[in-house]
């Protein structure tokens, strides 16, 4: 006989924003949740890269909180000291110099590093990672999900794929509807650097966005609050460059990015690069920020859904859960 516990059990397929802030909601309104992720800790494109001592956040730079329930998370996160407000120099970079721009609203960082939020996000989840979900098979009870390796993850009665919508559309095959979505839902790559210097790196701004170049960011990593001094920048390149250069040797690409770097400032003492593949979805979402088949049990949240950036993939979880749980 099937008990409570077996029909209330969700998996939630990646650990980034969307599929953590699912998990949190279920979890809240007492539903078992495990959360599986390829990677070896929660974040997503929050994640924060070690360098020996050194930290840097080599995806989101930072997030803005408009939508009112997320304004209101972002206080509460703020309360708790896992995010704060970035006041730092902001603007565009062209051939005459730096061009001062405020943002319009206030930028937000995980604290002291970006990962901080989705970790604090995962406190206290049954979290599984290094676990890539590699396939969906129905069973009475739910679905029995499966890892790359062979591996059994267990029967689970409903299922929420929180991935890039490429790596989502595999797993969404047996609702076709679901995978379509996804796969009308194409992303563009970013290449990223961290960048480390010799000494002090005197430049008048900590976040800039070039208008020529191959850059479409430059971060002083070390300008962000609670952060520890050091001459530390992320640099990110435009989309066109990085999907011309998707498969090139990240080798070359950490010098190409530190090159174009140094058409601003020092030239870098060391880069290493990092690739995102799935960095943004192309085009913003038209409709529901969430997928859910309630006859299934099976369903998909992301910024591909949401709206692209943290807010958007934090909503469309949100979205995910509250479809879940209007099921009863």
């Amino acid at each position: 006989m099937k008990t409570h516990l077996d029909t209330d059990r969700v998996a939630v397929v990646g650990a980034g924003v969307a599929g953590l802030a699912c998990a949190r909601a279920l979890r809240a309104r007492g539903r078992t949740v495990v959360v599986f992720d390829k990677a070896r800790g929660p974040g997503g494109r929050m994640a924060t890269r070690r360098d020996g001592a050194a930290t840097y956040d080599l995806g989101a730079p930072a997030f803005e909180a408009e939508e009112p329930r997320f304004a209101r998370q972002v206080r509460l996160w703020a309360n708790a000291g896992v995010v704060a407000p970035w006041s730092g120099r902001f603007g565009r970079l062209g051939p005459s110099g730096f061009i001062p721009q405020q943002p319009a609203r206030v930028q937000w960082v995980g604290t002291p590093r970006m990962s901080a939020l989705t970790r604090h996000l995962a406190h206290d989840l049954d979290l599984r990672t290094e676990r890539r979900v590699a396939s969906l098979v129905a069973t009475g009870a739910g679905w029995r999900l499966r890892a790359d390796d062979g591996a059994d993850l267990g029967v689970h009665a409903q299922v929420i794929i929180a991935t890039p919508a490429p790596q989502a559309v595999p797993l969404l095959a047996p609702a076709p509807a679901l995978a379509a979505r996804a796969a009308d839902a194409p992303y563009q790559p970013t290449w990223a650097a961290m960048l480390d210097f010799a000494g002090p790196v005197d430049l008048a701004f900590d976040v800039a966005r070039p208008t020529i170049g191959p850059l479409a960011l430059i971060s002083r990593d070390a300008g962000k609050p609670h952060r520890p001094p050091g001459p530390r920048w992320v640099v990110h390149a435009t989309a066109a460059w990085s999907a011309e250069h998707l498969e090139a040797d990240p080798v070359e690409v950490a010098a190409a990015l530190a090159e174009a770097f140094a058409r601003f400032g020092p030239a870098p003492a060391r880069s290493v690069a990092h690739r995102w593949r799935y960095a943004l979805p192309r085009h913003a979402p038209a409709a529901p920020a969430a997928l859910w088949d309630a006859d299934i049990g099976l369903g998909a949240a992301g910024d591909w859904l949401g709206g692209a950036r943290v807010e958007g993939a934090w909503l469309s979880g949100l979205a995910a859960a509250e479809a879940i749980l209007a099921g009863g």
